[in-house]
């Protein structure tokens, strides 16, 4: 039922992981869907979408990780991209039903970016050390970084910088700031709290 070796995981233990790295991960962009912030990669995208036409953000999520599946199976494997879809469809559905499971009233802005960011990041270093993600750029930064010798971690970045720079023509200014705030403390997190020698990282 529970593995005895640290580096690896019982299939219990993936589910628990998966399960509550995708509740957490919900809750975060939940919040900061609410007072409409967004983050970077193809949640990023997802939010850029969602509040130009008023599009469901679970569903817009889902869609838009779907053409990087095929780099995932043929980069990753395919148990890293299996769990990486339950995990999308699981935050998809969770983002949009949380709406009718929980209100919240009011919040600030700037509290909202550094709660939203860190719940991201506590839900995605539990989906990284159980083999899988909430998918998009960071597989195709690792497919160009393997085939044309780019830095995927610049590829990651400049995906993120072209996704904050198009947020403000969707949103005010003040919020888009608000959202790389929320950015810096998931990407810190992350940075402080996961080992890559030990997990695979893919954003």
């Amino acid at each position: 039922m529970w593995s005895v070796d640290p580096a690896k995981h019982s299939p219990i233990e993936d589910v628990q992981g998966i399960v509550t790295g995708s509740i957490v991960s919900a809750l975060g962009f939940y919040i900061l869907n609410k007072v409409g912030l967004l983050t970077g990669g193809t949640a990023g995208v997802a939010f850029l979408i969602h509040y130009a036409f008023g599009i469901s953000f679970g569903l817009l999520f889902f869609l838009v990780n779907l053409p990087f599946y095929y780099l995932s199976f043929r980069r990753l494997g395919l148990a890293f991209s299996v769990k990486t879809f339950i995990s999308i469809g699981l935050v998809s559905v969770l983002t949009e039903l949380e709406s009718r499971w929980m209100v919240i009233d009011s919040v600030n802005p700037l509290w909202a970016a550094i709660l939203g960011g860190l719940l991201l990041g506590y839900g995605l270093l539990a989906l990284y050390r159980h083999r899988a993600s909430l998918g998009g750029i960071g597989i195709l930064a690792i497919y160009m970084q393997d085939r044309f010798g780019i830095r995927a971690g610049l590829i990651q970045l400049a995906f993120d910088t072209c996704v904050m720079i198009a947020a403000f023509a969707v949103i005010e200014p003040k919020t888009v700031l608000y959202s790389i705030v929320g950015a810096f403390f998931l990407n810190m997190f992350l940075a402080i709290n996961h080992r890559s020698d030990r997990y695979i990282v893919v954003r």
